[in-house]
This record gives C-alpha cells, sequence and structure tokens, in this order.
C-alpha cells in the first residue's frame, strides 16, 4: 500500500490555483477503501482503513496522540467521495508532516519559527494612509501588548518595510514559549507559515486569541487593498485553500491535552 500513499500525498500541485498556473490538474487516486475509523495501539489512536492502518509517506503509522484528533483526521478520509484528493485533506497533510519530519527535526523547526520573530508581521507598520495605520494598530498591538506581558518579550514596531533588528531579549524570550512536542510545534509552525506571524502562532497556542481573530489579523493588509481597490477572487480563492490549512493547524492545538 505504499506506493498508493506516496502517489497520493508525494509531488502533487496541492492549491488550485498553483495546478492551474502550471496548466494541469493533479492526478487523483480512486477511492478504495470503504470506511475510515480509529484504531488503538502503543503509538497513539491510529488511523485504519477498513481495518488496515494508513501509512504516511515515509511509511510510519499514521497514529495520532488524542483519540479526538485521530477521528478529525478519520473525518477527512471519510469524507472523500469517488476520488481522494489531498487538497482536501488538510489535517492529513499536517499530520504526516509531524509525524515523518517534525518529529526528528524539532529543533530545525523551532529555529526557522524563531527566524520569523526577527521580522514578524505585527512588528511592521505602515504609516499611511490613516485608515490602514488604524486598522493594523486595533488589529496587532493587543498582541504585542500580550507578547510583552505574558512572554515577557517587547518587540518594537517598525514604520516601513525596511528590515530592523528586533532586540534580542525579545526574541528569545518569545523563543522560549515555543512548544517542543512535535504535534504542537507542527502546528505553530504551519500557523507561523500561514500568517507570517509567530506571535499570533504563539498565542493560538496559548489559547490566548481564537483562530478567526489570528486570520483576520494576518490579512489586515490584503483586506484593506481590496476594499480600495476591489474584490480579488484569485486572492481570495488561494485565501480559502490555506484557511483550510490554518483550520487544520487549529484543530491540532485544540484537540491536544
Amino acid at each position: 500500500m505504499r506506493d498508493i500513499f506516496t502517489e497520493i500525498f508525494e509531488n502533487q500541485p496541492l492549491d488550485p490555483m498553483e495546478s492551474a498556473r502550471k496548466g494541469g490538474r493533479p492526478t487523483l487516486r480512486k477511492r478504495f477503501f470503504s470506511q475510515a475509523h480509529i484504531g488503538e495501539g502503543g503509538g497513539g489512536f491510529p488511523v485504519l482503513l477498513d481495518g488496515k492502518p494508513v501509512r504516511t509517506p515515509a511509511r510510519r503509522s499514521l497514529a495520532a496522540p488524542t483519540r479526538a484528533l485521530a477521528e478529525q483526521i478519520a473525518q477527512e478520509w471519510n469524507a472523500q467521495p469517488e476520488l481522494i484528493d489531498p487538497g482536501r485533506m488538510p489535517l492529513t497533510r499536517l499530520a504526516n508532516a509531524v509525524i515523518d519530519a517534525v518529529a526528528e527535526q524539532a529543533p530545525a523547526v523551532a529555529d526557522e519559527i524563531a527566524q520569523y520573530l526577527g521580522s514578524d508581521l505585527l512588528c511592521y507598520r505602515a504609516d499611511a494612509p490613516a485608515g490602514l495605520v488604524e486598522k493594523q494598530t486595533l488589529a496587532w498591538d493587543p498582541w504585542l501588548t500580550w507578547a510583552r506581558d505574558a512572554l515577557g518579550a517587547r518587540f518594537v514596531q517598525i514604520e516601513g518595510v525596511v528590515f530592523a533588528a528586533q532586540p534580542r531579549e525579545a526574541i528569545d524570550a518569545a523563543r522560549a514559549a515555543i512548544p517542543m512536542d512535535a504535534w504542537r510545534l507542527g502546528a505553530v509552525s504551519a500557523i507561523t507559515t500561514l500568517t507570517g506571524s509567530a506571535l499570533l502562532a504563539l498565542a493560538l497556542a496559548q489559547d490566548a486569541i481564537d483562530k478567526d481573530a489570528a486570520w483576520a489579523a494576518a490579512h489586515v493588509d490584503e483586506d484593506w487593498q481590496m476594499s480600495q481597490w476591489g474584490r480579488d477572487d484569485v486572492a481570495l480563492a488561494r485565501r480559502a485553500f490555506r484557511f483550510a490549512e490554518f483550520e487544520a493547524a487549529v484543530a491540532v492545538l485544540r484537540h491536544l491535552p
């Protein structure tokens, strides 16, 4: 069954916009099982297809640390119609990444998140127009304050887009809050990449912000542009795909003990 899972989840242009850009569609595999359900074993709660274990592309068991999370993954498999579309299975793809990569490279993944702290979205502010400045202030200031009070990390606001270094003490204090267990770390990494903000990801990991507020904060600039220049359907379609990935990462955080 290794070839099946490799074919489904590797080397596929998952984002429909990326697929269209390349002038084709991903090759989808026909559904080959009747029911996905949950088992129990020493490695957590494995996802089973008609009683057979699901394997990651690296041939490891697709097993979650909690039953609730495993059930969410199984629901993705059961939701597949005649064809299995990995683009509609963000939680399974994230689980594959956690099991096959993050678990073995936790320090390197944490380092990548820490790099975002040095140029976090929330720190870079427009100097004009006034409407955008106000929206950034309302959406972002509370989370810089949260980082200062909850993490002991005092980040500096920077006007414009030219890079300026953040205080080393702030980065170190926030880095200390990065979770190092593989599942939380993988979720925080995904959220950081999707939002451009490690601080928003850490706030989500500590249940300080809800997912809708975090997603809205990550798109203040894009929403402002569309309010001024009109709806961008391509950008919105790409955002919808990324939001599904974001929700999967938040689901991991919310279904862990």
